[in-house]
Protein backbone atom coordinates (compact mmCIF):
# COMPACT_ATOMS: atom_id res chain seq x y z
CA UNK A 1 0.00 0.00 0.00
CA UNK A 2 3.05 2.61 0.58
CA UNK A 3 4.40 1.81 -2.75
CA UNK A 4 1.22 2.46 -4.28
CA UNK A 5 0.70 6.03 -2.40
CA UNK A 6 4.05 6.67 -3.92
CA UNK A 7 2.83 6.14 -7.72
CA UNK A 8 1.86 9.03 -9.61
CA UNK A 9 -1.27 9.24 -11.27
CA UNK A 10 -0.34 7.83 -14.92
CA UNK A 11 1.08 4.93 -12.55
CA UNK A 12 -1.86 4.08 -10.58
CA UNK A 13 -4.07 4.05 -14.15
CA UNK A 14 -1.41 1.77 -15.54
CA UNK A 15 -2.05 -0.31 -12.79
CA UNK A 16 -6.03 -0.07 -12.94
CA UNK A 17 -5.53 -0.91 -16.30
CA UNK A 18 -3.20 -3.92 -16.15
CA UNK A 19 -5.11 -5.55 -13.62
CA UNK A 20 -8.49 -5.56 -15.02
CA UNK A 21 -8.39 -8.77 -16.91
CA UNK A 22 -12.36 -9.13 -17.10
CA UNK A 23 -14.49 -7.98 -19.92
CA UNK A 24 -17.21 -5.89 -17.69
CA UNK A 25 -20.75 -6.37 -18.93
CA UNK A 26 -21.77 -4.13 -21.74
CA UNK A 27 -22.90 -0.43 -19.98
CA UNK A 28 -26.89 0.12 -19.79
CA UNK A 29 -25.81 4.01 -20.37
CA UNK A 30 -23.57 3.65 -23.14
CA UNK A 31 -24.49 3.11 -26.98
CA UNK A 32 -28.02 2.70 -26.31
CA UNK A 33 -31.18 3.81 -27.99
CA UNK A 34 -34.09 5.17 -26.41
CA UNK A 35 -37.19 3.33 -26.08
CA UNK A 36 -39.53 6.09 -28.20
CA UNK A 37 -41.46 6.53 -31.31
CA UNK A 38 -38.93 6.36 -34.21
CA UNK A 39 -36.28 4.81 -32.24
CA UNK A 40 -33.97 2.06 -33.36
CA UNK A 41 -33.77 -0.84 -30.99
CA UNK A 42 -29.97 -0.42 -31.12
CA UNK A 43 -27.49 1.97 -32.89
CA UNK A 44 -25.73 0.89 -35.35
CA UNK A 45 -24.35 2.22 -39.13
CA UNK A 46 -26.42 3.40 -41.53
CA UNK A 47 -25.28 3.75 -45.08
CA UNK A 48 -26.88 7.16 -45.79
CA UNK A 49 -28.56 9.40 -43.54
CA UNK A 50 -29.85 13.02 -44.99
CA UNK A 51 -27.84 16.36 -44.83
CA UNK A 52 -27.81 17.57 -41.21
CA UNK A 53 -28.19 13.94 -39.50
CA UNK A 54 -25.46 12.93 -41.77
CA UNK A 55 -22.56 12.63 -38.92
CA UNK A 56 -24.46 10.04 -37.09
CA UNK A 57 -24.47 7.91 -39.93
CA UNK A 58 -21.19 4.99 -38.82
CA UNK A 59 -23.39 4.40 -35.70
CA UNK A 60 -27.07 5.97 -35.52
CA UNK A 61 -30.53 5.30 -33.51
CA UNK A 62 -32.36 6.84 -36.37
CA UNK A 63 -33.47 5.58 -39.54
CA UNK A 64 -32.57 7.18 -43.32
CA UNK A 65 -36.10 7.51 -43.74
CA UNK A 66 -36.38 9.40 -40.03
CA UNK A 67 -33.11 11.70 -41.23
CA UNK A 68 -35.05 12.65 -44.31
CA UNK A 69 -38.53 13.77 -42.65
CA UNK A 70 -36.55 15.46 -39.95
CA UNK A 71 -35.89 18.16 -42.53
CA UNK A 72 -39.06 18.81 -43.28
CA UNK A 73 -41.42 21.42 -42.69
CA UNK A 74 -44.45 19.58 -41.64
CA UNK A 75 -42.87 16.12 -41.17
CA UNK A 76 -44.68 13.19 -40.51
CA UNK A 77 -42.87 12.48 -37.80
CA UNK A 78 -45.22 14.13 -35.11
CA UNK A 79 -47.22 16.47 -37.32
CA UNK A 80 -45.57 19.05 -35.62
CA UNK A 81 -45.21 22.86 -38.28
CA UNK A 82 -42.63 25.03 -37.51
CA UNK A 83 -44.14 27.53 -39.29
CA UNK A 84 -46.77 28.11 -36.62
CA UNK A 85 -46.74 31.97 -36.77
CA UNK A 86 -45.27 32.76 -40.00
CA UNK A 87 -41.93 30.92 -42.07
CA UNK A 88 -39.41 30.14 -39.82
CA UNK A 89 -36.36 31.55 -41.40
CA UNK A 90 -33.59 29.43 -42.61
CA UNK A 91 -30.78 30.41 -40.28
CA UNK A 92 -33.08 29.51 -37.16
CA UNK A 93 -35.01 26.31 -38.49
CA UNK A 94 -31.25 24.71 -39.00
CA UNK A 95 -31.13 24.46 -35.54
CA UNK A 96 -33.80 22.68 -35.04
CA UNK A 97 -33.58 20.39 -37.81
CA UNK A 98 -29.99 19.66 -35.76
CA UNK A 99 -31.64 19.18 -32.52
CA UNK A 100 -34.00 16.93 -34.21
CA UNK A 101 -31.37 14.57 -35.90
CA UNK A 102 -30.06 14.65 -31.94
CA UNK A 103 -32.78 13.19 -30.27
CA UNK A 104 -33.44 10.92 -33.15
CA UNK A 105 -29.96 9.52 -34.29
CA UNK A 106 -27.49 10.17 -31.21
CA UNK A 107 -26.77 6.66 -29.37
CA UNK A 108 -24.83 8.84 -26.60
CA UNK A 109 -27.95 10.08 -24.75
CA UNK A 110 -28.13 7.41 -22.02
CA UNK A 111 -27.12 9.20 -19.18
CA UNK A 112 -29.74 11.85 -19.46
CA UNK A 113 -32.88 9.11 -20.45
CA UNK A 114 -35.60 8.99 -18.26
CA UNK A 115 -38.91 6.81 -18.39
CA UNK A 116 -42.11 8.12 -19.38
CA UNK A 117 -45.60 7.22 -19.71
CA UNK A 118 -46.56 8.12 -22.73
CA UNK A 119 -49.41 7.29 -25.70
CA UNK A 120 -46.24 7.80 -28.17
CA UNK A 121 -42.92 6.90 -26.41
CA UNK A 122 -41.84 4.84 -22.96
CA UNK A 123 -38.66 6.81 -22.54
CA UNK A 124 -37.71 10.54 -23.16
CA UNK A 125 -34.04 12.67 -22.34
CA UNK A 126 -33.82 14.80 -19.19
CA UNK A 127 -31.13 17.59 -18.64
CA UNK A 128 -29.14 16.73 -21.31
CA UNK A 129 -26.03 19.37 -20.71
CA UNK A 130 -25.53 21.19 -23.97
CA UNK A 131 -22.61 23.24 -25.07
CA UNK A 132 -22.43 26.75 -24.50
CA UNK A 133 -21.96 27.64 -28.01
CA UNK A 134 -24.52 25.12 -29.55
CA UNK A 135 -27.13 26.85 -26.87
CA UNK A 136 -26.30 30.69 -27.41
CA UNK A 137 -26.20 30.49 -31.51
CA UNK A 138 -29.35 28.53 -31.47
CA UNK A 139 -30.64 31.54 -29.55
CA UNK A 140 -28.93 33.96 -31.31
CA UNK A 141 -30.25 33.16 -34.69
CA UNK A 142 -33.77 32.26 -33.81
CA UNK A 143 -33.74 35.55 -31.74
CA UNK A 144 -36.13 37.58 -34.85
CA UNK A 145 -38.19 34.65 -35.11
CA UNK A 146 -42.12 34.72 -33.34
CA UNK A 147 -43.77 31.97 -31.43
CA UNK A 148 -46.55 31.77 -29.48
CA UNK A 149 -45.41 29.26 -26.63
CA UNK A 150 -42.59 28.85 -24.37
CA UNK A 151 -43.22 24.99 -24.20
CA UNK A 152 -43.35 23.22 -27.48
CA UNK A 153 -43.97 20.05 -25.83
CA UNK A 154 -48.07 20.36 -25.00
CA UNK A 155 -50.66 22.78 -25.05
CA UNK A 156 -51.24 22.91 -28.59
CA UNK A 157 -54.58 23.31 -30.82
CA UNK A 158 -54.31 20.07 -32.43
CA UNK A 159 -57.86 20.25 -34.38
CA UNK A 160 -56.24 20.16 -37.29
CA UNK A 161 -53.90 17.64 -36.81
CA UNK A 162 -51.06 19.74 -36.81
CA UNK A 163 -50.10 22.16 -34.14
CA UNK A 164 -51.40 25.60 -34.30
CA UNK A 165 -51.21 28.85 -31.25
CA UNK A 166 -53.71 27.90 -28.46
CA UNK A 167 -56.95 30.27 -28.73
CA UNK A 168 -56.25 33.79 -27.41
CA UNK A 169 -52.16 33.26 -27.65
CA UNK A 170 -50.36 36.31 -29.56
CA UNK A 171 -47.19 35.26 -31.64
CA UNK A 172 -44.34 37.45 -30.00
CA UNK A 173 -40.51 37.58 -31.05
CA UNK A 174 -38.35 34.69 -29.43
CA UNK A 175 -36.07 37.26 -27.52
CA UNK A 176 -39.40 38.14 -25.58
CA UNK A 177 -40.48 34.25 -25.01
CA UNK A 178 -36.80 33.72 -24.51
CA UNK A 179 -35.01 36.51 -22.91
CA UNK A 180 -31.69 34.07 -22.56
CA UNK A 181 -29.80 31.20 -24.64
CA UNK A 182 -30.74 29.30 -21.29
CA UNK A 183 -34.98 29.99 -21.44
CA UNK A 184 -34.83 28.49 -24.96
CA UNK A 185 -32.68 25.62 -24.28
CA UNK A 186 -34.48 24.26 -20.96
CA UNK A 187 -37.90 25.13 -21.62
CA UNK A 188 -38.54 24.64 -25.01
CA UNK A 189 -38.41 20.70 -24.91
CA UNK A 190 -39.28 20.97 -20.88
CA UNK A 191 -35.95 20.71 -19.73
CA UNK A 192 -35.09 17.94 -22.16
CA UNK A 193 -31.53 20.30 -21.92
CA UNK A 194 -29.59 22.06 -19.66
CA UNK A 195 -27.69 24.93 -20.42
CA UNK A 196 -24.15 24.67 -19.36
CA UNK A 197 -21.46 27.16 -19.53
CA UNK A 198 -18.87 24.31 -20.95
CA UNK A 199 -17.60 24.56 -24.38
CA UNK A 200 -17.37 22.09 -26.95
CA UNK A 201 -14.80 19.99 -27.16
CA UNK A 202 -14.62 19.85 -23.25
CA UNK A 203 -15.59 16.63 -23.07
CA UNK A 204 -18.34 17.83 -20.34
CA UNK A 205 -21.34 19.03 -22.85
CA UNK A 206 -22.82 17.13 -25.59
CA UNK A 207 -22.73 19.26 -28.93
CA UNK A 208 -25.54 19.42 -31.55
CA UNK A 209 -23.60 20.26 -33.96
CA UNK A 210 -19.80 18.48 -34.91
CA UNK A 211 -17.64 17.35 -37.80
CA UNK A 212 -17.84 13.94 -38.34
CA UNK A 213 -14.34 13.92 -39.87
CA UNK A 214 -13.10 14.35 -35.87
CA UNK A 215 -15.08 11.79 -34.46
CA UNK A 216 -17.84 12.18 -32.27
CA UNK A 217 -17.20 14.18 -29.68
CA UNK A 218 -20.51 12.96 -27.52
CA UNK A 219 -18.76 9.65 -27.02
CA UNK A 220 -16.39 10.56 -24.44
CA UNK A 221 -19.32 13.09 -22.84
CA UNK A 222 -21.69 9.59 -22.59
CA UNK A 223 -18.72 8.04 -20.70
CA UNK A 224 -17.96 11.00 -18.47
CA UNK A 225 -21.45 11.36 -16.95
CA UNK A 226 -22.11 7.83 -16.85
CA UNK A 227 -19.30 7.33 -14.84
CA UNK A 228 -20.78 10.42 -12.55
CA UNK A 229 -23.84 8.22 -12.42
CA UNK A 230 -22.76 4.93 -11.89
CA UNK A 231 -20.28 6.79 -8.78
CA UNK A 232 -23.85 8.47 -7.23
CA UNK A 233 -25.30 6.45 -4.12
CA UNK A 234 -28.79 6.64 -5.79
CA UNK A 235 -27.27 4.86 -9.09
CA UNK A 236 -25.93 1.75 -6.47
CA UNK A 237 -29.29 1.51 -4.74
CA UNK A 238 -31.18 0.99 -7.97
CA UNK A 239 -28.61 -0.51 -10.10
CA UNK A 240 -29.76 -4.21 -11.99
CA UNK A 241 -28.53 -7.95 -10.60
CA UNK A 242 -26.41 -7.99 -13.45
CA UNK A 243 -24.46 -4.49 -12.84
CA UNK A 244 -23.80 -5.50 -9.23
CA UNK A 245 -22.43 -8.51 -11.02
CA UNK A 246 -20.16 -6.96 -12.78
CA UNK A 247 -18.52 -4.83 -10.35
CA UNK A 248 -17.96 -8.19 -8.03
CA UNK A 249 -16.41 -9.73 -10.46
CA UNK A 250 -13.93 -7.04 -10.91
CA UNK A 251 -9.86 -8.24 -9.98
CA UNK A 252 -9.34 -7.22 -6.01
CA UNK A 253 -6.31 -4.98 -7.19
CA UNK A 254 -8.56 -2.63 -8.67
CA UNK A 255 -11.22 -2.56 -6.24
CA UNK A 256 -8.27 -1.33 -4.22
CA UNK A 257 -6.34 1.03 -6.58
CA UNK A 258 -9.39 2.42 -7.60
CA UNK A 259 -10.43 4.90 -4.67
CA UNK A 260 -6.73 5.91 -4.76
CA UNK A 261 -7.19 6.60 -8.53
CA UNK A 262 -10.02 8.78 -7.81
CA UNK A 263 -7.63 10.52 -5.05
CA UNK A 264 -4.81 11.04 -7.38
CA UNK A 265 -5.98 11.59 -11.14
CA UNK A 266 -7.11 14.82 -11.59
CA UNK A 267 -10.98 15.40 -12.85
CA UNK A 268 -9.98 16.07 -16.32
CA UNK A 269 -8.57 12.79 -17.03
CA UNK A 270 -11.42 10.94 -16.26
CA UNK A 271 -12.97 11.75 -19.71
CA UNK A 272 -10.25 10.49 -21.15
CA UNK A 273 -9.90 6.70 -20.31
CA UNK A 274 -12.82 5.51 -18.87
CA UNK A 275 -13.83 2.29 -20.73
Amino acid sequence: TGLAVGMGAEQVLLVLLATCTVTPAKDPLLNVCMDAKHHKAKPGPEGMLYDQCAPWKDNACCTANTSSEAHKDQSNLYNFNWNHCGVMPPKCKRHFIQDTCLYECSPNLGPWIDQVDSSWRQERILHVPLCKEDCEEWWEDCKDYVTCKENWHKGWNWATGTNRCPWGSMCRPFSHVFPRPKDLCEKIWSNSYKYTTEHRGSGRCIQMWFDPAQGNPNVVVAKYYAWKKRSSPAWMENATPETNEAVRALPWPVLVLLPLALVVVPEGAWGLWIP
